[in-house]
């Protein structure tokens, strides 16, 4: 039996009742319970039980701990729930909603020393008035006013890790068109600084190294394709090094990723989203984390979605969730040892 974790639990949330998130929690839970670190989630206990969970139902977070080892904590919510496996309800949204709330207020509240996300289904939210294009966003709306550790490192932004990459888009869940046409020095400045600082603060890199993607084909080709990198990335990345960052680029993004280069920096700030998001999934899909930095508190969520197709079908891997737990149990290590 390990010694028990000086730190609070971590809060896991539903996610989509009708995804895999709670068929993976449990396996998550099957291969952590011995040496943590310790979660508890906030959801449908009946659910849980019915996929052949061993739970225990706690009412705070505080008694994860002690029954953490023998079962599953459940902290259950209020709002109904009516999935069936496979398929996303608007109905069912204010219950993902009500989890991801009380997940975030335990954290700020130093009661879980961290939030980890099960994926949910953004179609049926927004269908049922959710007024926000995902996680980062929410999270960052209800977290809006709790003071930072550093408040260099206030975002937010998305980081996609894996143990090979590290990427940022600097823009994120917009499409390409509109994101081409937001991007500006200042976007790019500010996740670049938010990485850096969470680079130092919660992953324990002295010096961070940053690699500063291109927007165009061989990054503009000087003016040839497109002035982007020229008149917005460049000028970014020169505020950067002002500031006193280890930052280069802009860089081909054609060239970024390969074995060679990756050894070169400890993250790389991309322009869009996919352009972050397709090495870092090819390189680790099953081991990538989602983290959201530049918040007053941990957050982690695996680095893929509702998996509705195969939902109940006992064949879910939860290997991206069970990264995403230690990950945010490292990070919070790191936060409370700095206190």
């Amino acid at each position: 039996m390990t010694a028990p974790s000086p730190l609070p639990p971590l809060a896991l949330t539903m996610g989509e009742p009708g995804g895999v998130g709670l068929e993976i929690a449990i396996k998550a839970w099957r291969a952590l319970k011995a040496e943590g670190p310790a979660f508890f989630i906030i959801g449908d206990a009946a659910a849980l039980e019915a996929l052949g969970a061993t739970i225990a139902q706690i009412d705070s977070p505080e008694k994860a701990g002690a029954v953490f080892m023998e079962a599953l904590p459940v902290i259950a919510l209020d709002s109904r729930i009516g999935a069936r496996l496979g398929e996303a309800s608007p109905g069912n949204a204010a219950a993902v909603i009500e989890s991801i709330e009380r997940a975030v207020a335990h954290a700020l509240a130093g009661a879980a020393s961290g939030v980890v996300t099960n994926p949910i289904q953004k179609a049926s939210l927004r269908a049922a008035g959710f007024a926000f294009p995902g996680h980062t966003e929410f999270l960052a709306a209800l977290t809006d006013k709790a003071a930072m550790p550093d408040e260099r490192m206030r975002g937010p932004a998305m980081m996609l890790a894996g143990p090979e990459l590290r990427t940022v888009p600097a823009t994120i869940h917009m499409s390409v068109r509109e994101a081409a046409a937001a991007l500006r020095m200042e976007t790019i400045v500010g996740a670049g600084i938010v990485t850096a600082e969470a680079l130092h603060f919660d992953f324990g890199i002295g010096a961070p190294r940053l690699a500063v993607s291109g927007l165009n084909p061989h990054a503009g080709e000087a003016g040839m394709i497109g002035a982007e990198d020229d008149m917005i990335i460049a000028p970014a990345v020169d505020r950067l090094r002002e500031l006193g960052f280890d930052a280069r680029g802009p860089l081909p993004a054609d060239t970024m990723f390969h074995e060679e280069a990756r050894a070169t920096y400890d993250a790389a700030i991309c322009m869009l989203h996919d352009q972050a998001l397709i090495p870092a999934k090819t390189l680790a899909f099953h081991e990538a984390v989602n983290v959201t930095l530049g918040l007053p508190i941990v957050r982690t969520s695996p680095d893929h979605g509702t998996a509705l197709d195969i939902a109940g079908k006992g064949v879910a891997r939860a290997d991206s969730l069970i990264a995403a737990i230690r990950l945010a149990g490292e990070m919070a290590a790191r936060r409370l040892n700095r206190q």
